[in-house]
């Protein structure tokens, strides 16, 4: 049964509570599925009878917001790029994990496929760097550019690079839409190019490509040295090649928006879902809450189930 107005939840007892008029803070990054996914909820709850507030937040600070309760919740937590932080926080206590989506993640060094015709021993790790001059810019010298993704994003290839002996010089995009404007620059006369890339996203539909087979991740390869290809280096190993895509709340959120807060128990994205969400922005040019719009629009059979 659909509730109207302020919504309604059941609490102990068999009692109904009726969920807070204070704004459910979502915070938005700096990638677009996270912020189209953050305003698909966003309207849900609205539909609901929420009030929601949207505000753009570090993306790794974002655990300790909402450990605080400065922000109700987190859609996306990536487990490459966020997972060290939001453990952290959920060790500190005051945040916790809510849901795990359908959706698997993978996030690492990333090319086109018109880069291995022109370094045919891809993917591996060690063809690549034998091929470094291939992708040698006037702001490397005789070294290879690695695009990495914004630097909030931590990805350690700074680390990477040392650790392995690559003969690369990492440059960090500003932002998703550049490492994306930088690719399909490199498309048009075919320029071998290495970039931070991931999935789910819009990018693997568009430039089909591969990422760069380095270590197998094993637990502990980022912090213990003994951990790895190499006894003294840390981050000697690729990133996780089947990561979770999680979902994290503030505790308090349980007790202030009981309703809502088991609708996100519910949220639950693919892969496919998640790419479409960002192709709507990244490719088709929509503003993000109206892409968010688009997309409930067009998907009431998933998500109308979440709010029953």
């Amino acid at each position: 049964m659909l509730l109207s107005g302020a919504l309604c939840a059941f609490v102990a007892g068999g009692a109904f509570a009726e969920d807070s008029s204070d704004p459910i803070v979502i915070p938005t990054h700096n990638w677009s599925s996270q912020i189209v996914m953050s305003n698909a909820v966003g309207q849900i709850f609205e539909s609901m009878g929420n009030s929601v507030e949207y505000v753009s937040t570090d993306s790794q600070a974002v655990y300790e917001a909402v450990r605080l309760g400065d922000a109700t919740l987190e859609l996306e937590v990536w487990e490459g790029a966020f997972g060290a932080s939001f453990t952290a926080a959920v060790e500190k206590g005051g945040i916790h994990d809510v849901a795990t989506h359908n959706a698997v993640t993978r996030e690492d060094w990333w090319y086109p496929t018109w880069t291995k015709e022109a370094c045919p021993g891809l993917p591996d790790w060690q063809a690549l760097n034998e091929c470094a001059a291939l992708f040698a810019t006037p702001e490397t010298g005789d070294k290879g550019r690695f695009l990495g993704g914004p630097v909030d994003w931590l990805k350690h290839d700074q680390e990477k690079v040392d650790a392995l002996g690559m003969n690369f010089v990492v440059v960090n995009a500003g932002s998703a839409a550049a490492l994306w404007a930088e690719i399909a620059a490199a498309e048009k006369d075919k320029t071998p190019i290495v970039v931070f890339n991931w999935t789910p996203n819009f990018a693997e539909a568009v430039w089909p490509g591969e990422f760069v087979e380095f270590p197998a991740w094993e637990a502990g390869c980022d912090k213990d040295p003994a951990v790895g290809l190499h006894p003294d280096k840390t981050y000697d190993c690729g990133n996780p090649a089947n990561g979770y895509l999680k979902i994290a709340a503030w505790d308090g959120m349980k007790d202030k928006w009981p309703g809502a807060y088991a609708t996100l128990q519910k949220v639950n994205f693919t892969n496919a879902q998640i790419a479409e969400m960002a192709k709507l922005v990244d490719v088709d040019g929509m503003e993000p809450e109206d892409a968010a719009t688009a997309w409930l629009e067009a998907n009431e059979a998933v998500w109308k189930p979440w709010t029953q």
